[in-house]
């Protein structure tokens, strides 16, 4: 494995998405920090990166804190030139308007929102003076528009591609590629299957097809072409979904 004299940051990282795009750029010879809550759960995600040859660290961090924020690039930054900062936090939550309570919106745009604006502007921090560096971000669907049950997630999700628009318009010219991934889809991870089997039935989902939810690794690979651009082809904005996706 070819090694880069440079690091990768990704901001929740789960068990899924977040681990899969670790594991691709490790593959790829970056040194990779991870952060998310309860840090000692990407212990085994650490040590598997490791056992094959590459380089990963695992912190704990609250997305919504600046401090923490500040601190998990910069450590990245000291490691190795911070080339890549990539947001991942989900916070996808299901209320009727009138029984989402002030604490449920508030701290679902904290997390979807303020904090991806936290880690956004404290990673351009770090690539501006260089003139280099990616910084993307994780949209969905209710990126573009909200539905029944999700005024809160989808306000968040609407607000930061606000963000990361404004941020691409200003960051690029300084060589800096800030985009946006939308996942218009159910990702394959327990918690979606959970859902189906709760909504669907048991023998729904056994029956499901293979292609309905979307692999983890088929995200990393995105943001994997996202960072092989060449700067005179870049993409802001990329919609990926499954075959079978009604949009």
């Amino acid at each position: 494995m070819e090694k880069r004299k440079a690091s990768v940051a990704v901001i929740g990282a789960g068990d899924f998405i977040g681990a899969e795009i670790a594991r691709k750029f490790a593959a790829e010879g970056f040194a990779v920090f991870v952060g998310r809550r309860n840090g000692d759960r990407l212990a085994p995600l650490v040590k598997e990166i490791a056992d094959k040859g590459g380089v990963a660290f695992g912190r704990s961090l609250d997305a919504r804190k600046e401090e923490d924020v500040a601190a998990f690039l910069n450590e990245a930054e000291a490691y190795a030139p911070l080339e890549v900062c990539i947001f991942n936090v989900g916070a996808n939550v299901n209320f009727s308007i009138l029984e989402t309570t002030e604490r449920v919106f508030r701290k679902v745009w904290e997390m979807a929102c303020y904090a991806g604006f936290l880690a956004g502007r404290e990673a351009a921090r770090l690539m501006v003076p260089r003139r280099r560096g990616a910084i993307f971000f994780t949209g969905a669907t209710a990126s573009l528009r909200g539905a029944v049950g999700y005024a809160a997630f989808a306000s968040a999700k609407s607000g930061l591609r606000a963000v990361a628009q404004s941020m691409a318009r200003e960051l690029w010219p300084s060589n800096i590629h800030v985009a946006h991934l939308i996942i218009d889809a159910g990702v394959d991870t327990q918690w979606v299957r959970a859902r189906i089997q709760a909504s669907e039935g048991a023998a729904a989902l056994q029956a499901m097809d293979p292609n309905r939810l979307m692999p983890p690794a088929a995200v990393a690979d995105a943001y994997w072409r996202f960072y092989q651009q060449p700067p005179g082809a870049w993409t802001f904005e990329q919609e990926i979904r499954p075959f079978c996706e009604k949009w």
